[in-house]
């Protein structure tokens, strides 16, 4: 595996007698550690493997390692930094995770099923400062970002809910937070993943979804991984799109349309925009035809998904008619679109509804 480009920039490894986060580390630190401990380079692949293919529990199910290194792992490292707090599964296939943290913050993560599709959906921050408000992640503000560590956990914890024969076949980081606010500990934990000694997820399958941080954009199109952008947009002008997105109010959907004309010219990757449709704000047929108009001369697939309620919010989602009308003007105007299938909102695990409990759901 390739050591790791970027490091925790907000919870650095401590130097204190605790356990540190196995997840954590680069691969360099790891094998400083075994050289440290007079163990041959060679044990490195064998813990990786163990942890991102095997899906090792503890240090204890890595057979292939002797007992006194084991012993020695278990002394300096944990492998798991948060515990499962709660877990729900809906008829779709969808089943949700809510982790506590090691400082008491909580985030939810999402595998989803479809077909031979199995997918996750990763939190990036501890709640979420963008303000979206129609979304639950940004109710409470954000606390803090996640580490890389805290961020693969995610991953593999999902990755366990797996039968032994199924394998994960896409990450999208969609969860609580805004990913490129969080890019270094992101890109981080998605190096580890798209990699063939971490979880060999091609970047081709791993989606980073942003509300529109151009700067951030123009860094990671200089990222050596191209991986796939989606970008919310939500609106098709500024006047609304900042009622709907207040950090639009700095920005503006002019710029943010050009640091995505530039990360496709860099990457060549397809643009996806997405767009959460709600019900006489953003759904009418005049909002149809400027989107037409915005993305018709753009390589890029809009993803609509009808607005997924969210307790104590007062938006609704658009009527049928409404749907079609809006689809209709957008397919005749020859924009590449579809309408997301609504997955896990029974247990509030659909786009826009993860949030940081205060209190545990029930199982």
């Amino acid at each position: 595996m390739q050591d790791l480009q970027f490091k925790n920039s907000d919870i650095p490894l401590s130097s204190d007698p605790q356990p540190k986060h196995l997840l954590a580390l680069t691969e360099t630190e790891l094998y400083a550690w075994l050289s440290e401990h007079g163990q041959p380079a060679y044990r490195g692949p064998q813990i990786l493997s163990w942890i991102y293919q095997r899906r090792a529990e503890s240090f204890d199910d890595m057979s292939n390692l002797p007992k006194s290194l084991r012993e020695e792992l278990a002394r300096d490292f944990r492998i798991w930094s948060a515990t499962i707090a709660a877990r729900q599964s809906a008829d779709d296939g969808t089943e949700k995770l809510l982790l506590d943290l090691a400082d008491r913050g909580r985030i939810e993560c999402v595998l989803l099923r479809d077909g031979l599709r199995r997918s996750i959906c990763v939190s990036s921050q501890v709640g979420c400062a963008m303000g979206c408000v129609f979304c639950a992640s940004g109710l409470d503000g954000v606390d803090r970002n996640l580490t890389s560590g805290e961020i693969l956990e995610q991953m593999l914890r999902l990755q366990r809910m797996l039968a032994a024969d199924e394998r994960l076949s896409h990450i999208v980081m969609m969860g609580m937070g805004e990913p490129l606010a969080n890019l270094p500990n992101v890109i981080a934990a998605l190096e580890v993943a798209k990699n063939p000694g971490g979880l060999g997820i091609s970047p081709r399958r791993i989606t980073i979804s942003t509300v529109g941080l151009p700067p951030a954009i123009d860094r990671l199109s200089r990222h050596q991984t191209p991986f796939n952008l989606a970008i919310s947009l939500h609106a098709p002008n500024d006047e609304l799109r900042t009622r709907l997105v207040p950090v639009n109010k700095n920005i503006g959907i002019d710029e943010i349309l050009a640091a995505a004309d530039r990360y496709f010219d860099t990457t060549g990757r397809r643009l996806t925009f997405e767009y959460v449709l709600l019900a006489e704000l953003n759904d009418s047929a005049s909002c149809a035809r400027q989107l037409v108009k915005l993305l018709r001369d753009r390589s890029s697939m809009l993803n609509v998904i009808p607005y997924n309620p969210v307790a104590g919010l007062p938006y609704e989602t658009p009527s049928q008619v409404s749907i079609r009308t809006f689809r209709k003007i957008l397919t005749d105007g020859g924009i590449n679109v579809q309408f997301r299938e609504r997955k896990g909102d029974r247990i509030q695990a659909a786009c826009g509804q993860l949030r940081r409990l205060r209190i545990p759901f029930q199982q």
